[in-house]
C-alpha cells in the first residue's frame, strides 16, 4: 500500500507543471527593476524573483555552481558583463527577438549577454561658472584652465575605468596615460564618493565640472534634498576627437545553471520589446536600446548626441589596460 502512494505521489510530482517563474540576481537596486518586473508578470502570468547584490554576484554563482536557483543576472557596466563570461556563470542565448531588437554594438557576439539600456558619460558643468562651449571633448578636461576645478569619484570605478578604456582604444595606452595625468592634474580634490556627490561638490562650489553618468540627473531631481544640486548643473556631451560619447550599457544575461531557461528567455524577450524599453527607460533615466523607441522627455530635454560608434567589447578587452594605468599613476593618491 505505502509503495503505491509513493508511486502514485511521484506521478503526480512529475505531472505537476514547474512552477512559472524567473528568479533574478540584480546588481540595480530592486525598486529599479520593480516596474519591469511587474509588467511582465502582468503580461505572462510568470512571476519574479529579484535579489539585489551589490557586490560579488559573479563569485556567487561561481560558488553555487549547477545549484544556482538564480536564471538571470542584470548589471551596469561591460566590464561586469564581460567577467560573469568569463568566469563561465553564463550560457549563450539564441533569440531572433533579441537580435533583431538589440543593435549588434550592443550585445555580445557570442550571445552571452544583451544590452537593455544605454547611458552616456559625460560631464556636469557648473551654470554659473562654466560658460557654453568651454568643454567640448574629453580632451579638454586635460587644459591647464580646469586646474583645481574638476571632480570625480575613484579612477578605478567601472565607470570610470570603461571612460579610460575608450581613451585607450582612441589614442592608445601612452597618450591616455598623458590624458589621465592631465586629468589628475586638474582635480579639485582627491577622488571620491559617486556621480552624485561630485554634484553636490559643483553647487558647494568646491569644484566647476565632475563626470557623471546621464541617468544620475533625474535621480537627483526626484530627491527633494538633492534637487537643488541638479539645478546648479547641466550636461554637456564631450566627445573624442575622432568619435563620439562614450556609452556604455545596463545589460542582462541567462545563468549558466538557469533552472527556468524558457521563462527567463521570455523575461529577456520581453526586456527588449518596445513596452519594456519604455517603461525601463522611464524608470532608469537612460536611453532604449531598442530603435525607434523615444527618450523620456526628461531624458530628450537634456539634448542630442553622437555616441561614440567603439564596439563595447573592445572596451571591456582594455580593462586590465585602464586598471593597470590608473594603479601605475596612482590617480586615487
Amino acid at each position: 500500500m505505502t509503495l503505491r502512494i509513493t508511486t502514485a505521489l511521484a506521478a503526480l510530482i512529475a505531472a505537476t507543471p514547474a512552477l512559472a517563474e524567473v528568479n533574478i540576481y540584480s546588481q540595480r537596486q530592486p525598486d529599479l527593476i520593480a516596474p519591469i518586473a511587474d509588467a511582465f508578470t502582468a503580461e505572462t502570468g510568470i512571476e519574479t524573483n529579484i535579489v539585489f547584490l551589490d557586490q560579488g554576484l559573479t563569485e556567487r554563482l561561481s560558488a553555487e555552481g549547477s545549484r544556482s536557483p538564480a536564471d538571470i543576472i542584470m548589471t551596469v557596466d561591460i566590464a561586469r558583463l564581460s567577467q560573469a563570461v568569463d568566469a563561465g556563470v553564463t550560457q549563450a542565448v539564441d533569440s531572433a527577438v533579441l537580435h533583431d531588437n538589440i543593435p549588434a554594438q550592443f550585445r555580445d557576439p557570442a550571445n552571452q549577454w544583451f544590452g537593455v539600456t544605454t547611458r552616456a558619460r559625460i560631464v556636469y558643468a557648473s551654470k554659473d561658472r562654466v560658460a557654453d562651449g568651454e568643454v567640448t571633448t574629453y580632451e579638454d578636461l586635460v587644459d591647464p584652465k580646469w586646474k583645481g576645478r574638476i571632480c570625480t569619484r575613484s579612477g578605478t570605478h567601472p565607470y570610470n575605468l570603461a571612460l579610460l578604456s575608450a581613451v585607450i582604444k582612441h589614442d592608445g595606452y601612452d597618450a591616455a596615460k598623458k590624458w589621465a595625468l592631465g586629468l589628475k592634474a586638474n582635480l579639485a580634490r582627491k577622488p571620491q564618493g559617486n556621480d552624485r556627490a561630485q554634484v553636490k561638490a559643483i553647487w558647494a562650489g568646491e569644484c566647476d565640472i565632475s563626470l557623471g553618468n546621464t541617468y544620475y540627473m533625474g535621480e537627483m531631481l526626484e530627491d527633494p534634498e538633492q534637487a537643488e544640486w541638479a539645478n546648479s548643473v547641466r550636461i554637456i556631451f564631450p566627445t573624442f576627437s575622432d568619435g563620439g560619447t562614450h556609452m556604455n550599457v545596463s545589460g542582462v544575461a541567462m545563468t549558466a545553471a538557469a533552472p527556468h531557461r524558457e521563462d527567463a528567455l521570455k523575461f529577456m524577450e520581453f526586456l527588449a520589446s518596445p513596452e519594456a524599453q519604455e517603461i525601463y527607460a522611464e524608470a532608469n533615466h537612460e536611453f532604449p536600446v531598442k530603435p525607434g523607441v523615444p527618450r523620456s522627455d526628461l531624458v530628450a530635454s537634456w539634448g542630442d548626441f553622437t555616441p561614440d560608434p567603439v564596439d563595447l567589447i573592445e572596451l571591456a578587452a582594455l580593462r586590465g589596460d585602464a586598471l593597470r594605468l590608473m594603479e601605475e599613476i596612482d590617480f586615487d593618491g
